[in-house]
This record gives C-alpha cells, structure tokens and sequence, in this order.
C-alpha cells in the first residue's frame, strides 16, 4: 500500500488535466474552462429541445385537416385536453390551439395573427441563447489559441534576450512547445463547435418553416363571421400591424423571421 500511495499522488499532480495546463500555460485554463461551458450548454439544448420543441405530430395534422374541412366543426380544445406530458410541452399545439380558438372566438384577424407571430416568437426564443454560446465559444476559442500563440512566442524570445542571442534549442522549445500547443486546442475546440452550432441553426430553421407553415394552414381557411365595417381607424391600425411585422421580419430578428403575419 505504500508503494501505491507515491504513485497515485504523482498521477494525481500529473494527470491529463495538469499535462494540458503545463503544455499551454494559462490560456489552456480558460479553454478547457470554455469547452466545458459548450459541453454543458448543448447537453441542456438537447435535453431541453427533446421535451419543449415545436413538433408537428400526427395529431395536430389530423386537427389541421379537420380544420380545413370544416372550422366551425373542429373541437381544438379537445385536443388540449386529450394531449399527455410530450404533447403538454409542444409549443406548436398551444399556439395552434389558441389560434384557432381565437379565429373561432373573434372576427380581428390582423388581432390574432399579431398574436401568433408573438407566440411563435417565444416558441423559438429558449433556444437563442444556447445557439449564441454555441457560436460565441467556436470564435473565440481560435482567437484564444492565437492568443497562446504570441505568449508563447514572446516567452521564446524573452529567453533568448536574455542569453543574448545565444539560446539554445532546449531554451527556446518550451515556448515554442507552449505556442503550438495552444493553437492545436483552440482549433479542436472551435471545429466541432462551429459544426453543432450550424446544425442546430439549421434545426431551428426547419422548425421555424414548420410553425410558419402550420399557421398558414390555419389562417388561409377561417370559420365564417359576421362581417365587419371598415373603418378609418380599423383600416390604419391594420396598416400599422403589418408595418410592425415586416420591421420584425427584416430588423429585429433576421436569423428566424416569421412570416405569419
């Protein structure tokens, strides 16, 4: 046992963590702290997208099309009330539901079209945050290998300025060694990350033509109402509905803009 002890001290203060550290300095510190950080982030944007994505089931396309036959007909509510625990965490059969209870419930549709833009808008808007770590970490971490790059370059001729000029190789590989090693990691932590990053980018703009496409399905067949007079002031607020969701569509959210309204 005590011939043991010695050696598991020593593995302890010379793991794979330590070699890292010893091999990059302390610019490897905040990339192995980086990595870490976009391991945990998209461990919690798939566990999180599992459960509360937007998903187009097999029982809201049979509501889809019982609305399209018939929407004075269609019980949406039902659907609400028949829905299990997944089916309660799908943004997509709220903003439906509701959708279509308030075409039911009221003739404004310029009302209820501002209304289902501003929930698929926060239908998407978990997932923003987690795609931006994303993205952040796979540019800065090329950049904090170049960092390590110029450390360890700058302590390479360090030494040799203070030999003047007659360093050897022993003297100058440890800065050297230093420099490559940091840019080595921050290439192998950016390249997978820049990959997950356009992947989930590419889901949510798929899910985002699924919720743009299902409320189009909605909207484009309406129950029938009373119809109502139009006035001056109806017609200019409707003017100023669209105005504001094509700012929307262009200005403040260019990456998912919804086209529902």
């Amino acid at each position: 046992m005590d011939s043991i002890s010695p050696a598991s001290a020593a593995l302890a203060q010379h793991g794979p963590l330590a070699q890292l550290i010893d091999m990059g300095g302390p610019v490897m510190i905040v990339l192995i702290a980086i990595a870490v950080i976009g391991f945990v982030t998209f461990v919690y944007l798939m566990l999180f997208g599992a459960l509360y994505a937007p998903r187009y089931t097999r029982r809201l396309n049979h509501l889809i099309h019982q609305w399209q036959s018939s929407p004075a007909d269609t019980r949406p509510e039902k659907v609400r009330e028949q829905a299990g625990f997944l089916g309660c965490c799908n943004p997509l059969m709220h903003l439906l539901v509701n959708t279509m209870l308030a075409c039911k419930g009221t003739a404004n549709t310029t009302a209820v079209r501002e209304t289902a833009v501003r929930d698929a808008q926060h239908a998407l808007e978990p997932f923003e945050a987690p795609l931006k770590i994303i993205e952040v970490i796979a540019a800065l971490a090329p950049l904090l290998g170049l960092l390590g790059t110029v450390m360890g370059m700058m302590e390479a001729f360090s030494a040799m300025a203070a030999t003047d000029g007659r360093a050897n190789a022993s003297q100058l590989s440890g800065g050297i060694y230093e420099a490559l090693t940091t840019t080595a990691a921050g290439l192998v932590i950016a390249i997978p990350f820049a990959a997950l990053a356009a992947w989930v980018e590419f889901r949510l703009r798929r899910i985002h033509k699924v919720i743009n496409s299902t409320l189009v399905s909605v909207f484009n067949v309406l129950p029938a109402t009373e119809p109502q007079p139009v006035t001056e002031q109806s017609a200019v607020a409707a003017e100023q509905t669209a105005q504001a969701s094509h700012s929307y569509d262009n200005a403040d959210n260019p990456r998912f803009a919804h086209a529902a309204g």
